[in-house]
């Protein structure tokens, strides 16, 4: 087996995001789910990098590091979506929806999720940025991604493996997963370094 290195690892995932559980489930690999308590507010004047590494460290100090075990890793994580220096977050209503959605049309916009990992006496944080097009969107499509697939815990109100990133996307640089929120392939590789 593949993930034998993680075997004596006691992994926690601290996300409520279906989307970071399913994508550590997939890489094979068995964790707790806990979830912080925190107040997601940044300071004024950070960048869309800057903000995301911000949270996933405040998600991932919400726990007392001192109750872990030497096997213990804890992984936090925060994605952004930025459009130009203005940042997407989740959409509190159907109508910040729609104007979210309507900046995205026919733009370039970055997607940037950072990871935390934490141990008993180690920390390490790295961020992961992709770039995603997407075409002119008409009225009729907003409006009936929203009234059906509802994204409204969503960072700039979609998902890209829903029916709005089949229709939408014409072209991503970077990682497929990082734009669902968690970056496989690099925790992976940074989960074995660390």
């Amino acid at each position: 087996m593949i993930n034998t290195q993680f075997q004596d690892k006691h992994l926690i995932l601290a996300s409520a995001s279906p989307r970071r559980q399913y994508l550590l489930k997939e890489l094979g690999l068995e964790f707790e789910i806990l979830l912080p308590e925190v107040d997601e507010h940044y300071p004024e004047g950070l960048t869309p990098v800057e903000i995301a590494v911000y949270l996933a460290e405040l998600k991932s100090n919400s726990f007392d590091a001192s109750c872990f075990s030497d096997k213990t890793i804890l992984i936090t994580a925060d994605t952004i979506v930025s459009i130009g220096d203005e940042i997407l977050g989740k959409p509190g209503n159907y109508q910040e929806a729609v104007c979210m959605l309507q900046k995205l049309s026919g733009h370039k916009h970055d997607v940037i999720t950072a990871v935390c990992l934490r141990s008993a006496g180690r920390r390490k944080t790295f961020h992961v940025l992709s770039s995603v097009f997407f075409k002119v969107l008409s009225m009729k499509e907003i409006e009936y991604y929203i009234e059906n697939f509802h994204p409204f815990d969503k960072a700039g109100s979609y998902g890209a493996q829903e029916w709005m990133g089949y229709i939408g996307i014409s072209k991503i640089e970077g990682s497929f997963f990082n734009i669902m929120g968690l970056p496989v392939k690099e925790l992976y590789e940074e989960l074995l370094l660390f």
